[in-house]
């Protein structure tokens, strides 16, 4: 059931990596950025654990949204605002939505791509985080539309997110702090993509 519940242990299972993989954001964001996102997603989802945990919600929407100004409040550099919109984004969303079903959360997750896409003026092939979103929530929109089962997929979808995240160490940087090095980018993996698939990894790997 797609109910606070499971909005909940996503988020903390989604920070869960994080935290496991801080030095290892920030190892991969050195390469090619501020060398700052494994400690910055750290921060972020910390203070926004500490919200939810801590409060009572109406609705998976004010939930949700509550996580969005906890990021944005906290994390520094690009990270903050996109990853706030993602989740301001799937708030929206579920405005009004107690009981979300599958083909809802797929709608959240295209509306958030939507967003960073907007915020960030970024494309697939670009070295970013859309370089994961995009082919995951192209996929998830394939499978609702064939009424075929998501977590009969979810194994597969991981994948998807995964290769997606590799298929960035070859690209040259397009957007944000690594365009600014050029073909030196070449040969490195987004850091942002990577968290983005710890995003979906944590997302599918909850789904019953």
């Amino acid at each position: 059931m797609l109910d606070q519940k499971f909005f909940i242990n996503f988020f903390k299972k989604f920070s869960e990596y994080i935290f496991d993989n801080k030095e290892y954001l920030t190892e991969l964001d050195s390469a090619i950025g501020d060398a700052d996102h494994g400690i910055n997603m750290s921060k972020g989802c910390k203070v926004a654990l500490e919200k939810i945990e801590g409060s009572t919600f109406n609705s998976i929407s004010d939930m949700l949204k509550a996580i969005s100004m906890a990021l944005m409040s906290s994390v520094g550099g690009a990270s903050g605002p996109l990853y706030s919109t993602i989740f301001m984004k799937m708030s929206i969303s579920f405005n009004n939505k107690d009981n979300p079903d599958f083909n809802d959360l797929v709608t959240a997750l295209t509306n958030a791509l939507n967003g960073i896409k907007a915020l960030g003026k970024a494309n697939l092939g670009d070295k970013t985080m859309i370089d994961v979103w995009e082919p995951v929530v192209k996929e998830l929109n394939s499978i609702v539309s064939k009424n075929e089962s998501i977590v009969n997929e979810k194994d597969r979808l991981i994948v998807i997110a995964k290769e997606s995240m590799n298929q960035t160490i070859p690209l040259l940087a397009k957007k944000g702090r690594a365009s600014y090095l050029g073909q030196r980018s070449i040969g490195h993996q987004d850091p942002g993509a990577t968290s983005s698939y710890l995003f979906f990894k944590a997302l599918l790997e909850n789904l019953e």
